[in-house]
């Protein structure tokens, strides 16, 4: 009787939605660079146009000055050029500087160990565990080197990056693109 009973707990473990099957789990190692935070920045930007916006603005405002200030003087100001000079250089460099200031808190933990799986996306070093569920992201997107994953909140202040890098095997992009297409929309 004991026998019959120790099957019925198995078969009915086994066609238990609760049961993670192994190839549902894919686990990524990987060291993290300001080329990784910079590709979430950017996809960050593409969904969210506010930044750019402004970016772009501040940009023609400031190429509009220099130009009226070139007409009116009918020579080049070097005020106007070197405020030209500092807006480009800012404009180019702010995401860039966000990127290498975020390396510098993140870099300092040594290897990260993401496991992506459909209860969420788990990320261990040495020094700490961060759990998040999927109902965190509103979606995400994929460029050439990387998974990035953008939260819910309307600011988009959360980015989740997952460097294609990081994978062990060969099929572990597509099983994790796989993952993510069940679990949250490509935005």
């Amino acid at each position: 009787m004991a026998e019959g009973h120790s099957d019925q707990v198995i078969n009915n473990a086994e066609s238990s939605d609760n049961v993670v099957d192994g190839r549902t789990i894919v686990e990524l190692a990987y060291r993290p660079q300001s080329a990784d935070t910079l590709a979430g920045l950017r996809v960050r930007e593409r969904i969210k146009w506010a930044g750019l916006l402004l970016r772009g603005a501040l940009l023609l405002l400031s190429v509009g000055n220099w130009l009226v200030s070139a007409v009116v003087r009918g020579s080049v100001d070097v005020f106007s050029t070197t405020v030209l000079l500092l807006v480009v250089l800012l404009v180019w460099g702010y995401p860039r500087l966000q990127a290498a200031h975020v390396q510098r808190l993140v870099g300092w933990q040594g290897e990260y160990r993401a496991t992506v799986s459909p209860a969420g996306i788990t990320c261990r070093t040495d020094h700490s565990t961060l759990i998040q569920k999927w109902s965190v992201f509103q979606g995400y997107r994929e460029t050439a080197g990387h998974f990035v994953l953008l939260s819910r909140d309307p600011n988009i202040m959360c980015v989740e990056v997952l460097p294609k890098r990081g994978v062990h095997e060969a099929g572990d992009i597509e099983r994790i693109r796989a993952i993510l297409d069940q679990y949250t929309p490509r935005v």
